[in-house]
Parts: C-alpha cells; structure tokens; sequence
C-alpha cells in the first residue's frame, strides 16, 4: 500500500507538438492487449454490479432472517449468511458499488488536484516550485494508510471523508509525474514557438503542456485504483468507513474475524472480490502503458502475462 506508482513509471518523452492522449486506434490496441481485456471485462463486470446490483441482488443485503445465521453455502444463500442472517452474496454485490465509487472518486480528485500542482510547479518554476514541491515532500513522507487514518480521524468517520483522505494522500504522486512531463516539455521548441506567437499562459498550459502529461498520468491512475481500493478497505476495517447496515468489504471482514473458526466464508467471499478489483486495475494500468507506449505501433499485439 505505501508503493509509489509515481517512481515506477517512465514520464513519457514529448513529441515535436502536443501529445494525443486518446490516438487512433487506442480502444482496438487495448483490446487486442491480453491484459486489457482481462481489465475491461473484469472492471466492466464491477461497474455492472455497482450501478444495477440493486436489481440483481438474491436478497435485501440489509435484512437479516434470524433462523438463518451463519449459515453455511447453500442453493438459497450460495455464499452462506452472516452472523444477522444476511445474504452474504447480496452484500459482496452490494458493496462493489461502494468499492467503484471511493476507487474512481477518490484517485479523480488526486489526479486533477496533483496534475495542477504539478503543472504548475513545473511550468514556473522558480519559488513556486520549491513551495509547492515541498509541501508534497511533507505529505509523500508519511505512509499511506497512516496519513490517510490521520486525516480521517480528524475529520470524522464517513464515505466522503475517506475518499477525501484518500485523495489527499495519493495527489503527491500524481503532482511529481505532472511535474517531470512538464518540465520535460517546457524548453520545447513548439512551446517556445508559442510563448513568441502572444498564446496566454494559461492557454499554453491547457493546450500544450497538458496533453503531454496526461498520458503517464493515465496510466497512474489506472494502477493507483488498486491501492486506493486497497486504502479505503483498510479505513473500513477499522470502523472509519461507511455506517451500518450499508455493506463494504472492509467492514465484512471486520465482522467476520469475530467468526473465522466457525463461519469462515464470511471472509473468503469479501477477499476474492477485493482481490478481483485490484486485479483488474492493475492489470488494465499495465495494459494501458503498453498501448499508450510511444514505441508501440498500431498493428503490433502487445501482451502482458496475467
């Protein structure tokens, strides 16, 4: 949880003009990518659950049948019940939505946040870049889960809190890839070209520096989806996520080490989905990188091993 993704990723070298983030032939590349095709189905499938789980779900995840409690796999509860008589199914269905939302919600407000500071960092220079560089220093030097609990703990417990506090500690990353590809591309000549024909500032941030750094930012965000997810589980667990009776993975594992001798599906079914999740984002980021790579050409057939 505390690796840096942002350290791990080559900033992408700039092109003689603006990059184009979403080239021809990027959505046929990745689906010709093994990997990418493994992430968007089982991403697709997250995002399904999430968005119509309501409809599908074999039982209200919130009622319990007390003649029911912890009930081992059966043709009527196929992933058992909890220790209220809940449809564990129905509650591992339900709690994807929750794991989608705080996953994209929360790297988001990181991304657009440290692609900001970092453009602007970079872009400046000077002691614009020293205060804003550093005070990224200050949040990198803490571990993740650690900051984040902070964070939280002083905000109160909640689904918004957690994903801010999420944000918060993930915008360092995505600030220092935003700033190496802007100081990669601001001597360029195009931009100098640029600067010599009257285009404003922020004309030039949004038009040329951007499209540069979007590419490696893509692909972190990608890969930080995993982590994050990882993040706010972690919060959950320890009681600083969504309240009761609303599921999430986190806090069915919580409630289920209170069981793990006698009912010990109740952790094995939260794992896989968790573990599922993080899969697909880590191997979709991968793909993405592969795709996005300038070396890669469009009738090449990239493949990752899963």
């Amino acid at each position: 949880m505390t690796s840096n993704h942002a350290t791990d990723l080559p900033v992408m070298e700039p092109a003689a003009a603006p990059a184009k983030v979403w080239r021809q032939g990027f959505v046929a590349d990745l689906l010709r990518h093994r990997g990418g095709v493994f992430g968007v189905a089982v991403l697709g499938l997250f995002i399904v659950l999430a968005v119509f789980g309501r409809l599908v779900v074999p039982h209200d995840p919130n009622v319990g049948e007390l003649a029911s409690t912890l009930s081992g796999p059966t043709w009527q509860h196929l992933f058992g019940t909890d220790e209220l008589g809940r449809d564990t199914l129905s509650r591992v269905i339900d709690g994807s939505r929750i794991a989608v939302v705080v996953a994209l919600l929360s790297v988001a407000i990181a991304a657009v946040a440290g692609v900001a500071i970092g453009v602007t960092a970079g872009y400046f220079g000077g002691k614009i870049d020293t205060v804003l560089n550093r005070s990224q220093d200050v949040l990198f030097a803490f571990p993740t889960l650690l900051l984040a609990i902070i964070i939280v703990a002083v905000l109160g417990p909640g689904l918004f809190n957690a994903v801010l506090a999420i944000a918060i500690v993930y915008t360092p990353r995505f600030a220092r890839i935003a700033r190496a590809s802007a100081l990669s591309v601001k001597t360029s000549e195009y931009l100098e070209a640029a600067r010599l024909a009257g285009v404003t500032t922020p004309a030039i941030l949004v038009r040329h520096m951007l499209p540069n750094v979007m590419p490696s930012v893509i692909v972190l965000a990608a890969l930080s989806m995993s982590t994050a997810q990882l993040a706010y589980a972690s919060l959950s667990f320890l009681g600083l996520g969504v309240s009761p009776p609303q599921a999430d993975w986190g806090s069915m594992l919580s409630k289920a080490r209170d069981f793990i001798t006698i009912a010990p599906w109740l952790t094995v079914w939260p794992i896989a989905a968790l573990v599922a999740l993080m899969l697909a984002f880590n191997v979709l980021g991968d793909a993405i990188r592969d795709v996005m790579d300038p070396r890669h050409t469009s009738g090449a057939r990239p493949e990752t091993a899963l």
